[in-house]
């Protein structure tokens, strides 16, 4: 990709959903948590609905893929990555499913994760 397009890409307010794909994600502490592996977009409304965090297992072997709130990531560019504030602790008993699963369709438990982290579901916002 051309130089300048892929730094226009990355500087201003706005990002495009590939940027964001593979992002690293670190708590309050510096910690390192994660990586983005996707963003879920709500089909029917202007919203995102969750950050995809790839979190834990080996070679890519049994590991689980954690939905964060959106609205819980701050891009911090000194560290070139999202900034969440949660423990590791906390991301480890948070609603998870195994890769092939992303794309839930259970109301019920997309409203599980918003209040595992104690958010306001995008679609009450």
């Amino acid at each position: 990709m051309d130089p300048k397009i892929e730094k226009e890409r990355l500087t201003g307010d706005l990002i495009a959903a590939t940027t964001v794909r593979g992002t690293e994600v670190y708590n309050r502490n510096g910690e390192h948590l994660g990586s983005i592996e996707d963003i879920m977009l709500h089909r029917y409304s202007d919203r995102i609905a969750y950050a995809v965090m790839a979190f834990g297992g080996f070679l890519g072997i049994g590991d689980k893929v954690h939905p964060v709130p959106w609205s819980m990531l701050d891009y911090d560019e000194d560290k070139g990555g999202y900034v969440v504030d949660i423990s590791e602790e906390v991301l480890r008993d948070a609603p998870a499913y195994a890769r092939d699963e992303i794309g839930d369709s259970d109301h019920g438990w997309r409203e599980r994760v918003f209040m595992h982290y104690g958010m306001v579901p995008y679609w009450n916002v």
